[in-house]
Parts: structure tokens; C-alpha cells; sequence
């Protein structure tokens, strides 16, 4: 069933309402004057929420705008706290302090500050709808992931981490004396869904025979605009992805070696020509990793492999969907981490480019 239409409240009385209800665990005032208060701020995955997920002010914000219908919605604990995060992001009314979930060891919490006036000095027309800011959206910070086995879902995240992540198996984490073996200790590490729910006893016995060899992973590094895929494991590694066609012959990764997978310059490039009707369809950005069989492969779709891991940049398909008209122009539903100002110039003038081809789409002056 669809959910009722999204509502627009009003952020600053209604959160500020939440904390001081005492309601939620670890949401709390850290300064006298009720003008610095802290969010806890959990990992979150698309899972089904567990308890502890259920109590939260991410759900509470979902329900309140109406983007979330319990008994109707699939619960979404990480899409709850994105709508948050934009939320909070967009607002002039508070301003980001100290955020702990970028410190390394992760503190779980998010620090603000209540501006009695916008805090950047503007002023806010709360009915007036927002244009996303393209020129302000980050390189990428955020990968959607899905793991499939034999073509069934086994598990799927969002990982947020401005340098990348390891997807592995098995107990081994990196340390700092072993990042030669296990790469850097500040990506987020990614743990292969196991093999008990694998109902066929051949399908299960060949597919952990490939978990049993990918203790040292792959790694998926972030640098500026670009994803690079670099294969620590003994397991063999295929991918497909833009400028890889999935007609044409394996395309193995070989070890320990530096991949370009994903170019954010190219993919907006892309994204330009196909709004300007130069292309018939938007630039591809999902990404493919099959482990231990061929990919691409004419004989066998990816269904039918043992294990694949599709990677989503979000950003791409955000910007993919804001193009398209198949996303609510409301920029609390943008699920992008807004970070890293410093972008190249050739991004830039891709993004402003983009910026003045979705103002003239709708009909908005500069």
C-alpha cells in the first residue's frame, strides 16, 4: 500500500518538543540554556528494526511527516534516520557542533546548537519549496549494497564512511601492524552474510568454500570523485559497471591491484548529455562484484551465481532519480551525507551545470 502523503512540519518546535519530553534514551540537553543538545546516533541498516531501533526520534520524525505508516511501511531504521539527517542539514535553526560518528574509534552521537535566529544569517520562508542544492552535494560518502546468493537477497546496508570500506568473511579485522594483509583500519568493515540460511546442501557447500577464502576481502576506496576496487582475497573477483559492458567477455580483478570503478566526473558528464536529449538514457552507475565465477558471463545470468554484491553510490542514483521525476522534491527525502567541500573544478562546473539545467526544467529563475 502507498503511504499517505508526506507532510511538512515544522522542524525546530517539534524536536525541540522531543527533547525535552525525556522520551527517547540518550536524546538529552548538554548545556543549561537548552541551546546544545546531543543525538545518539547509531549504525542503522534496512534490516527489520530490532527494539532498540523501535524507540527512536528517527521513527518518531518518519511517522510525524507521514513518510512512514506502521502496520503499512516496510520499516526502514537507516531511511528513518536519513530523512533526519537532510532534515537537519537544510535547516538554518540548528547548526552542527560536533558529530561523532566521523571519529575513529566511532562515538555514537551528534552534538547541535539551537540558533534563535537562522544561522546563517538568512531568513527561512518555511511553504517555500526547496530546490536541492547541487552544487553543495558531496563526493562519494554513501554506498547502497545488496548481497545475493544464487539471486536471493541475504542482506543489504547503507555505508556511510568518506574512505571506503573491506567486505570480508570470517574474524579476521585489520590492525594497524596489518594493513598490508587487511587494508586500513578506518574503513568500515563489511561482514559477508554467512551460508546457514542456504536451504540446497550443494549450493551451500560451494559457497562457503568461497567464504572460506575471502578473509582479507576486497576493498572499496573513496578518493575525491572516484571508487576504486582493490582485491585482497584469495577468492577470485569479476565486476561490471560503467564503461563495462555486461555482454562482453569476464573481467577479472586481478590481486592486490588498484581499480577505477566508478568516475563521479564521468557519470555527471553523463547526466548532462542525457538532459540535454544528447543520450537516450542517464549514465549507468550500479556496480557488480561476482566472487569465484566468471561476471560477465553469456552462459549464466548473475542470478544464478553463488555470490554477487551490487554497490549503489547514492549520490548517483539520488541525482539519477532528481533527472528522471521519480523523486519528491522535498529535500528532506534526499538521503545524501553533506561533507568535503573541496571538489575539484571540473566537478563544480558539472554541478552548477547540472544546477541550471534542473532550475530551467522547472521553471525557476537562478
Amino acid at each position: 500500500m502507498m503511504s499517505a502523503q508526506p507532510r511538512r512540519i515544522r522542524l525546530k518546535p517539534w524536536l525541540l518538543a522531543q527533547v525535552n519530553s525525556g522520551r527517547y534514551p540518550g536524546l538529552q540537553w548538554l548545556s543549561p540554556d537548552h541551546r546544545i543538545f546531543q543525538i545518539p546516533w547509531r549504525h542503522a541498516t534496512r534490516h527489520l528494526p530490532t527494539s532498540e531501533e523501535e524507540n527512536t526520534i528517527f521513527k518518531a520524525w518518519a511517522l510525524e511527516t507521514g513518510k512512514y505508516q506502521e502496520g503499512l511501511d516496510e520499516p526502514d531504521p537507516a531511511k528513518w534516520k536519513a530523512n533526519l539527517r537532510c532534515a537537519l542539514n537544510k535547516s538554518r535553526e540548528f547548526k552542527l557542533k560536533y558529530d561523532g560518528t566521523k571519529e575513529t574509534p566511532v562515538q555514537p552521537y551528534k552534538i547541535y546548537e539551537v540558533c534563535d535566529q537562522p544561522c546563517n544569517g538568512d531568513t527561512v520562508d518555511e511553504d517555500e519549496e526547496e530546490m536541492p542544492n547541487i552544487v553543495g552535494l558531496s563526493i562519494v560518502t554513501d554506498l547502497d549494497m545488496k548481497f545475493q546468493y544464487r539471486g536471493r537477497k541475504m542482506g543489504s546496508l547503507t555505508v556511510s564512511n568518506h574512505q571506503g570500506c573491506r567486505l570480508y568473511y570470517g574474524h579476521l579485522e585489520p590492525t594497524p601492524e596489518q594493513v598490508d594483509l587487511f587494508g586500513p583500519v578506518t574503513l568500515n568493515q563489511v561482514l559477508f552474510p554467512g551460508s546457514a540460511d542456504i536451504q540446497n546442501e550443494k549450493q551451500r557447500f560451494y559457497t562457503e568454500h568461497l567464504l572460506d577464502v575471502m578473509d582479507r576481502g576486497l576493498i572499496l576506496e573513496i578518493w575525491e570523485q572516484d571508487i576504486y576496487a582493490i582485491r585482497l582475497c584469495q577468492c577470485k573477483v569479476y565486476w561490471s559497471g560503467p564503461g563495462v559492458d555486461e555482454q562482453g567477455p569476464p573481467n577479472p580483478m586481478e590481486r592486490e591491484r588498484k581499480y577505477k570503478v566508478f568516475s563521479l566526473n564521468n557519470f555527471l558528464h553523463g547526466l548532462i548529455l542525457f538532459q540535454k536529449g544528447e543520450t537516450p538514457t542517464p549514465p549507468p552507475f550500479e556496480l557488480y562484484f561476482c566472487f569465484g565465477e566468471d561476471w560477465p558471463d553469456q552462459q549464466k545470468p548473475k542470478e544464478k551465481k553463488l555470490i554477487v554484491v551490487q554497490v549503489v553510490p547514492v549520490v548517483a542514483r539520488i541525482l539519477t532519480e532528481m533527472f528522471s521525476g521519480d523523486l519528491s522534491w522535498s529535500t528532506d527525502s534526499i538521503r545524501l551525507q553533506i561533507s568535503n567541500p573541496d571538489l575539484k573544478d571540473q566537478t563544480v562546473e558539472q554541478f552548477k551545470e547540472l544546477q541550471r539545467l534542473l532550475q530551467s526544467q522547472h521553471g525557476l529563475g537562478p
